[in-house]
């Protein structure tokens, strides 16, 4: 497993933008979320939304405001398709396809990225070097697929249009059914027969270019993947002045978490913000604990492994 590296970001690291459309209405965690932006300061984030633009937003997050009408008919003429989707669940989709969408705010960038906001962000340049990134031009953080809560791609004129690969893609966005297409079929792009040995998967593997070109590696970001194949979710995470850890892993830096379970657990759904938020204003502080409870004031002390 590739580890996080250390020393603090390269200075001639290459640029990255995340593009995110997101309408609704922001989540209770998002100042956690956008201070974990805050202290990856290199990196870039742009939202397409309806929700408002956050008080206090770090300098590196910025915020076009659109309708979500507004914004799928914008999608449909870029993409020349009847982009008419009845929820935004169903963005998800079109997310290997947001590069080609927005080329125009992407111009100067290294990479671009998708990604969701059910996480958290440790160092990213601390795990996607500089090293690393001009090795490959797609970087995923599962090692069997596309991690739709977090991929990397190169900006260049064949990773924007490589979506373009996924069958009937045109009928499958203009479907209003949630295909799960980002972490599906845009992965069959690059990482196939995913359920073969391994060494038979990666024999294979090397006779796909577009495999060659991709990384897919566990960063345990949702589920903690042990030695022996099982996979734990840990019970405690801690992020320190923009720097994550576990109680599975211990000091082990970790790029980012995803709290997907948490976030669908019914109990934390019916939670009041806050019950899940004891300390609601903690999130500008150097630390805190987060579990299934949501988001505690921490000390300054080190992780407790789980037995």
């Amino acid at each position: 497993m590739n580890g996080m590296a250390t020393g603090g970001a390269d200075s001639k690291a290459p640029s990255i933008r995340f593009l995110i459309p997101y309408f609704g209405t922001w989540p209770f965690w998002m100042p956690y979320y956008l201070e974990s932006c805050r202290r990856n300061p290199s990196i870039s984030w742009l939202f397409f939304t309806d929700c408002g633009v956050p008080a206090d937003s770090p300098p590196n997050v910025d915020f076009i405001e659109t309708s979500f009408d507004k914004y799928c008919s914008l999608v449909s003429v870029r993409l020349k398709i009847k982009f008419c989707p009845k929820d935004p669940y169903k963005l998800c989709d079109i997310k290997p396809a947001l590069g080609y969408v927005h080329q125009e705010y992407l111009n100067g960038f290294d990479f671009w990225a998708f990604g969701d906001i059910d996480v958290i962000y440790g160092s990213l340049r601390g795990y996607f070097t500089a090293q690393r990134l001009a090795e490959k031009d797609l970087l995923a953080t599962h090692y069997r697929r596309v991690s739709g809560h977090l991929c990397i791609v190169r900006n260049n004129e064949t990773m924007r249009r490589a979506f373009k690969l996924i069958p009937r893609w045109q009928q499958r966005f203009e479907d209003t059914t949630h295909h799960a297409l980002d972490e599906g079929a845009f992965s069959r792009i690059f990482i196939r027969n995913k359920n073969w040995p391994e060494w038979l998967r990666r024999f294979a593997a090397r006779f796909n270019k577009w495999n060659r070109l991709s990384e897919f590696e566990e960063s345990h970001s949702t589920f903690t993947q042990l030695a022996d194949g099982s996979k734990v979710i840990p019970e405690q995470w801690f992020w320190r002045q923009g720097h994550l850890t576990n109680s599975v892993l211990g000091e082990q830096e970790l790029p980012y978490m995803h709290f997907m379970v948490w976030k669908n657990n019914p109990q934390w759904k019916k939670a009041s913000v806050r019950s899940q938020l004891r300390h609601p204003d903690i999130s500008g502080t150097a630390g805190w604990l987060i579990n299934s409870e949501g988001w505690r004031a921490i000390k300054d002390q080190a992780p407790r492994m789980e037995s």
